[in-house]
């Protein structure tokens, strides 16, 4: 997995990001804007977040949602894998609650670590917060 069109001035450190950050704090928020990547099986999941951590992650930068999104088309079980895991804008008590809780804990431009959810084990990339 290689960093095209993901180079070094695309981003600051994973986790990091100061977009919607106030004081090292995530600003309150009631959308976010999200893509995610859905798998039964944990391995699947570890697969493609491995995939992240070698071309984008353990180097300190953000995963582009293009080559997020290409991901989800190859790994996600989800059906919003054929838009590359784009989920839209959606607000507070519309997902289900270990899902909504990291999408709402996580900051713009940052992907999630892989959790297991209701429906699976998911990693998410935040694009956007709103109030």
């Amino acid at each position: 997995m290689g960093k095209k069109g993901g180079g070094k001035g695309s981003g600051g450190k994973a986790g990091g990001s100061s977009s919607g950050v106030s004081g090292g704090k995530l600003k309150a928020c009631n959308h976010v804007k999200a893509r995610h990547i859905l798998c039964e099986k944990q391995g699947k999941l570890f697969e493609a977040y491995q995939a992240m951590c070698e071309g984008w992650l353990n180097d300190g930068e953000k995963v582009p949602p293009s080559k997020f999104g290409e991901l989800a088309q190859k790994y996600s079980e989800c059906s919003s894998a054929k838009r590359g895991g784009d989920l839209g804008w959606f607000p507070r008590g519309k997902m289900e609650g270990t899902f909504q809780s990291v999408a709402f804990a996580t900051a713009e431009g940052d992907v999630s670590q892989p959790f297991k959810g209701a429906n699976g084990w998911h990693v998410i990339l935040v694009e956007g917060r709103k109030a």
